[in-house]
């Protein structure tokens, strides 16, 4: 049976796991590809049960045709359509997108604001959207990006019980230092897809087996 690192607390030990991940992956970043807050948080909204791949393979077109938010808020809503229809739910993608735009500017000047209450009023915009334009676009660290692998292997690793995003975020901020909230997401994500996938994970590989509940649990 593997023997998890004792640690005085969850905090110490997430602390831990979080030292490790910067050595496995230290130049972990945003992987969708973007040049502009608004690019950015269009990229974001269309990756939504959707590879970031997918996603970049749509948006040099997409922002090739439509580069800013004044472009995408005045689109034909059936050419958006089109042009993401790849990314699936592109209808719902589609409005969205066009609604946040109109929005920006109609009540933003068109810049896309950087508070979170702000983002969160745009349509198709929850804390997961918002936490990343806030912080690869603006360098806010304002909560903790939880996508499907941060909530699985936060769970797996015994760092929270609740399937509900919102308080995975709360017990992970109050685990992590704010300065790396972000990036604890990114390099997650990394190991989500690479070692400790949903069906397959490789715990026998894994470096962060000793630290981990159910790598122990199931031995």
């Amino acid at each position: 049976m593997s023997v998890i690192r004792k640690t005085s607390s969850k905090k110490q030990r997430a602390r831990e796991i979080l030292t490790r991940l910067k050595g496995l992956y230290p130049d972990a970043t945003c992987s969708l590809n973007y040049s502009t807050p608004v690019q950015l948080l269009v990229a974001t909204i269309l990756s939504a049960q959707c590879t970031d791949e997918r996603v970049n393979k749509v948006t040099p077109e997409l922002f090739g045709r439509f580069p800013d938010a004044a472009g995408l808020a005045s689109a034909d809503l059936e050419e958006l359509e089109n042009l993401v229809r790849s990314t699936g739910f592109y209808r719902n993608k589609a409005k969205n997108i066009q609604g946040a735009c109109r929005m920006i500017v109609s009540e933003f000047n068109s810049v896309v604001p950087n508070e979170m209450q702000l983002l969160l009023k745009l349509p198709g915009v929850a804390r997961k959207t918002a936490n990343v334009v806030l912080a690869h676009a603006y360098g806010i660290n304002a909560g903790v990006t939880v996508d499907t692998h941060v909530k699985r292997l936060s769970q797996r690793l015994g760092l929270t019980e609740h399937p509900d995003p919102i308080r995975i975020e709360q017990d992970l901020m109050g685990l992590l230092p704010q300065a790396d909230w972000e990036n604890w997401s990114i390099r997650l994500i990394y190991h989500g897809r690479a070692v400790c996938k949903a069906r397959s994970p490789s715990c026998d590989t894994c470096e962060l087996a000793d630290l981990c509940p159910k790598k122990t649990i199931d031995n």
